[in-house]
């Protein structure tokens, strides 16, 4: 049987189809790709068209589609088996991978906790943060139930038993906590007072986080932090100095400190973690996306002895933290993700400073284009901010553009994201800024 020709596979799109973060009034005016396959940077439509991968799909492909070392790692180990339960058992791939994440994580980081998406490990990381403070040292600071997370940060979509977006009701064998989310402003919103001063940026920001602890400190349970850049909130930066700022608030305040570096970790910040990069070593670290090289959905919490030894007891007492995932510690993510860090440690990192000093060139005529309002980078991320005017949904109609001239983005907004993969090369990145020219021009020439 011949495989359906793109009018057929459009048409059971459009009917059975709903897509994530999708207007579907919109959909199919907006040009959507129908990926077929993928070659290195580049994705393969139905149709044979290549498009250059801009946004890694979806910010997770950081060393290229059908990479063979991955592909060869996922075929062996489907050869033994692709996934058998996780919960009070144990497989090779997985704790094999789990010994590689501590070895290399930084500090104390030791003790790794699976699970299947950004949403999750960071979900977990808030679970952990909770039931900790109800156990440790008996309880004397179970009154510690709130969180401090940063203006319009992202930390996933999950809902139900835990979630940073508002207020959920959380179930422990004790008792039902009613926690809440407090929030600060993004160290970016303080950017515009600072006069471009870094020193002075950091210290509005600092200072705005320090006056919230003082005033609450003592009922948080843990700070929730993207690294050096807030990815969904709008590729958002960061002082220099403000990461380790607060990890110093946090321990003056004797409260936890959750990285979410599901998008800026596993080399986007240059390093193999973006807390090296920045100098620090948090409680728990949250990694998924670009874990296994963006083939499989697999995710991991790392955190301390400390935290999990708060866990432990005789069944009995109730300490045991009850949370999982059907897929926990899949086989075939774990294998892939041995692969990725065999390829990162084996070259991939050694290239990344100089390719980040490229892409910060290669960004400098952007930053005087009367359309562009701002440029913002930190490491291989990137976030365009455009002057729209009067143009609706600029940063579609941009992408859409780009769409023409082979390049694949997708915007936030008004901001165009780039995250291409760690490996994409001088050629692909000429062709990614020319299309990213020509269509800002086409779009916005005369909106301003």
């Amino acid at each position: 049987m011949s495989p359906p020709d793109r009018k057929t596979l459009e048409a059971w799109d459009d009917a059975h189809v709903w897509h994530p973060f999708t207007s579907h009034t919109v959909y199919r005016d907006d040009n959507p790709l129908m990926i077929e396959r993928g070659d290195g940077s580049w994705l393969v439509d139905v149709n044979g068209k290549r498009f250059l991968d801009a946004v890694g799909s979806l910010w997770c492909n950081i060393l290229g589609h059908r990479r063979p070392e991955i592909d060869e790692a996922i075929t062996s180990q489907l050869g033994r088996i692709a996934h058998a339960t996780f919960l009070g058992n144990a497989s090779v791939p997985a704790v094999e991978l789990a010994k590689r994440l501590a070895d290399l994580a930084p500090g104390n980081l030791t003790k790794v906790f699976y699970s299947d998406s950004g949403s999750t490990t960071v979900e977990i990381a808030v679970k952990m943060a909770l039931q900790f403070w109800q156990q440790e040292d008996g309880g004397k600071q179970a009154h510690r139930q709130r969180f401090l997370s940063f203006g319009q940060a992202y930390h996933g979509d999950t809902v139900g038993s835990v979630s940073v977006g508002g207020m959920s009701l959380f179930h422990t064998r004790f008792a039902p906590l009613l926690f809440g989310v407090e929030r600060v402003r993004s160290p970016y919103e303080w950017r515009a007072l600072s006069g471009g001063d870094d020193a002075r940026w950091l210290k509005l920001a600092v200072d705005d986080l320090s006056t919230t602890l003082d005033n609450c400190g003592d009922q948080i349970a843990a700070i929730l932090m993207e690294p050096g850049m807030q990815g969904a909130a709008g590729m958002l930066t960061q002082p220099p100095g403000y990461a380790k700022a607060v990890r110093a608030l946090a321990d003056k305040h004797g409260t936890l400190l959750i990285v979410d570096e599901v998008a800026m970790g596993m080399g986007r910040s240059g390093a193999l973690f973006a807390s090296d990069t920045l100098g620090i070593v948090p409680d728990f670290l949250c990694l998924a996306k670009g874990l296994t090289g963006g083939y499989l959905p697999l995710a991991a919490t790392l955190t301390t002895e400390r935290i999990f030894n708060a866990f432990l007891g005789d069944p009995a007492e109730g300490r045991t933290f009850f949370h999982g995932h059907t897929y926990t510690g899949n086989a075939l993510g774990a294998a892939a993700a041995l692969a990725t860090l065999d390829i990162l440690t084996n070259g991939v990192l050694d290239t990344l400073p100089d390719r980040i000093v490229d892409l910060r060139s290669r960004l400098v005529p952007l930053m005087a284009h009367p359309s562009v309002v701002d440029v913002r980078q930190f490491g291989l991320a990137v976030g365009i901010e455009l002057l729209a005017g009067d143009v609706v949904r600029c940063g579609m109609a941009v992408c859409q553009v780009a769409a023409t001239h082979g390049v694949f983005m997708r915007p936030l907004g008004d901001v165009l994201v780039l995250m291409p993969p760690l490996t994409i090369s001088d050629n692909e990145l000429d062709i990614l800024f020319s299309a990213l020219q020509q269509s800002i021009d086409t779009v916005l020439s005369g909106a301003v």
